[in-house]
């Protein structure tokens, strides 16, 4: 059976942790006889670099600055092979690669500069060498630890998209055909995460969590026994650690927790990553690369039921409430799609949607970078309409969700989720529901937010035997 491996950023932060990644990659396939399959991510902080440079390059057009940041990450990349790698002739094999690939990272960004322009394609071709130069350098430590390995992208590896640079979508996948080959001969195939390639071979991306996605795919192709998310938390907790110090790991969650979690703020895995695997019921591990020995979560198609009724509280931060005013807009139909139309021109991340039953406001929730934006849109659309009175925006606020499956059919849960936020101190500005009934959603002043999740996580998980 096939283990895909998913490694993020922090885990592959520097040499001295890849070759850590490597003996754990290792282990995994000798004490377990497994196939292994690994998805790397960029190293720390690459890809926010490569972000800024092609940004730099297009608009400061600074040659110096391109040539300082190509010697950085040069620099960067080969004292991680340095740390990684101990023989001299892996070593030089890995720089070769390293050296022609910043050679190509070189000449793309000094044609930006030059040309004045960055299109979405080339912006993607930038930021895939992130991954196109850790992947290298992580098969490189594995068969200086005595494996074979081979580095391949997201499309050597059978991952073949559409043209929608920066969040490509999957037409088909070849995966099986090139890589279990591959592991036939017991290779330990490294692949890139986040990037895939265009049927003629134009590099694409998957966007916002692309290197867990394209685990999930790799998984979905090969039918693997389970894809296994390394990061540097010990699986997913009961809330942010940093607000209440006790926050548990959840041993075992399900699917549609999970995806409910990762979307209302848990930043251990994407959404997206989930579907993929959800479809065949492989399962997903999360673990601790930090502390290889903690059993981290498994993500399962099974809705486990604890004592606990919540199993989980997220947060979302960095948002703004934007509330919609007008009696013309009852009886009215269509009016919701006009919003979503504006919104949709303002490329707006919509996080939640409220509607009174009265029909004369609207609610919605969206990323605070997109409000102004969405409120020049919304006013461009319904202007001299006569359905909408009012729009005023909240931007001081922040999202609160809880979920766990026991919450299901659960009398009387949510008056008593609504009556600790009210001893709390914060006061609900709006709330919404899904349809799965696991995810109970409010927004409240971010002032509060402390004081709410806090007690929350006192009533609901820690004071529940």
């Amino acid at each position: 059976m096939v283990v895909v491996m998913k490694f993020g950023g922090t885990s592959v932060g520097d040499g001295k942790r890849i070759r850590h990644v490597a003996n754990i990659v290792i282990n995994k396939k000798q004490k377990e006889n497994k196939d292994i399959v690994v998805v790397v991510s960029a190293m720390s902080q690459v890809t926010n670099s490569l972000v800024d440079i092609s940004k730099e390059a297009l608009d400061v057009k600074d040659i110096e600055r391109i040539n300082k940041f190509i010697k950085d990450t040069k620099e960067k990349h080969y004292k991680a092979i340095e740390d990684a790698i101990k023989s001299e002739e892996i070593r030089n094999e890995v720089k070769k690669i390293i050296d022609e690939r910043i050679g190509e990272l070189e000449k793309v960004l000094m044609g930006v500069a030059y040309l004045g322009e960055l299109t979405p394609k080339s912006k993607d071709y930038i930021l895939s060498f992130g991954e196109r130069l850790s992947a290298p350098i992580l098969s490189g430590a594995i068969k200086d630890l005595g494996e074979k390995s081979l580095s391949l992208t997201g499309g050597e590896a059978g991952i073949i998209t559409d043209d929608n640079f920066g969040c490509a979508k999957v037409l088909k996948l070849e995966v099986k055909e090139k890589l279990m080959p591959l592991l036939e001969k017991n290779y330990i195939p490294v692949v890139t995460g986040f990037i895939a390639s265009t049927e003629d071979g134009r590099i694409t991306t998957f966007g916002r969590g692309g290197s867990d996605y394209s685990a999930a795919i790799i998984g979905y192709g090969l039918d693997a026994e389970v894809v296994e998310i390394w990061t540097d938390v010990s699986g997913i907790l009961t809330t942010d650690p940093k607000i209440v110090k006790n926050a548990r790991r959840i041993p075992k969650i399900s699917y549609i927790e999970a995806m409910e979690l990762a979307y209302f703020g848990a930043k251990v895995l994407h959404p997206r990553t989930i579907e993929p695997v959800m479809e065949k019921s492989i399962p997903i591990l999360v673990k601790n690369t930090f502390e290889p020995e903690n059993e981290g979560t498994l993500i399962t198609n099974d809705l486990e039921m604890s004592n606990s009724i919540v199993k989980a509280i997220t947060t979302i931060k960095n948002v703004a409430l934007i509330n919609i005013f007008g009696a013309g807009m009852v009886g009215v139909s269509g009016t919701a799609a006009r919003i979503f139309k504006a919104l949709g021109k303002a490329n707006a991340n919509v996080i939640l949607i409220s509607q009174g039953s009265s029909e004369t406001n609207i609610s919605i929730v969206v990323d605070a970078d997109d409000v102004e934006r969405s409120v020049y849109e919304l006013k461009k659309e319904f202007n001299n309409s006569g359905l909408i009175r009012d729009i005023n925006i909240d931007e001081n606020v922040c999202v609160i969700s809880v979920v766990g499956a026991g919450m299901r059919g659960s009398k009387g849960i949510a008056g008593k989720l609504f009556t600790a936020v009210a001893v709390s101190g914060a006061n609900i500005k709006m709330i919404a529901q899904g349809s799965s009934e696991v995810n109970i959603s409010f927004v409240i002043d971010e002032k509060d937010l402390i004081p709410c999740v806090k007690k929350l996580h006192g009533i609901f998980i820690e004071n529940v035997e």
